[in-house]
C-alpha cells in the first residue's frame, strides 16, 4: 500500500507526467516518469487502468497488485519526481516487467534533465 503522501492525485499531474515524462515501454505497462521542480519531498505515483484490462474488479485488483509492488521501488525513485504506471493489458505477475522498467525510465530521466 502506497502513503498517501505518495499518491498522485490530480488530472493535471497525471496529463503533465504522461506527457512531458520520460517513457518506458514493456509488453503490458508504460512508465512516465517526470522530475519536477516543486519542492517535493517524497516521489508521486499515479495508476492508469483502462477498461480493456477487464472489469472493475480485475482493474481494482491490478491496482492493488501495482501500487504493493511498486512501494518496493520508493526508495530509488528520485525525491522530485511523479511517476505514472499505465497498464495495457492483464497479466498474473507484473513484478518482473516493473523491476526492468523502473530502472529504465530512472536513467532515462537522469540522462534528459
Amino acid at each position: 500500500m502506497l502513503p498517501a503522501k505518495n499518491r498522485l492525485r490530480t488530472s493535471k499531474d497525471f496529463a503533465l507526467t504522461t506527457k512531458t515524462g520520460v517513457r518506458a515501454t514493456s509488453l503490458s505497462l508504460v512508465l512516465y516518469l517526470k522530475t519536477n521542480s516543486q519542492d517535493l519531498d517524497q516521489p508521486q505515483i499515479g495508476l492508469i487502468v483502462n477498461k480493456s484490462v477487464g472489469g472493475s474488479v480485475v482493474r481494482h485488483r491490478v491496482s492493488r497488485q501495482l501500487r504493493h509492488l511498486i512501494a518496493a521501488h520508493l526508495g530509488s525513485l528520485p525525491k522530485n519526481s511523479q511517476l505514472v504506471i499505465r497498464v495495457l493489458r492483464n497479466q498474473p505477475n507484473f513484478e518482473s516487467e516493473l523491476s526492468d522498467l523502473v530502472p529504465k525510465v530512472i536513467s532515462k530521466a537522469l540522462v534528459n534533465a
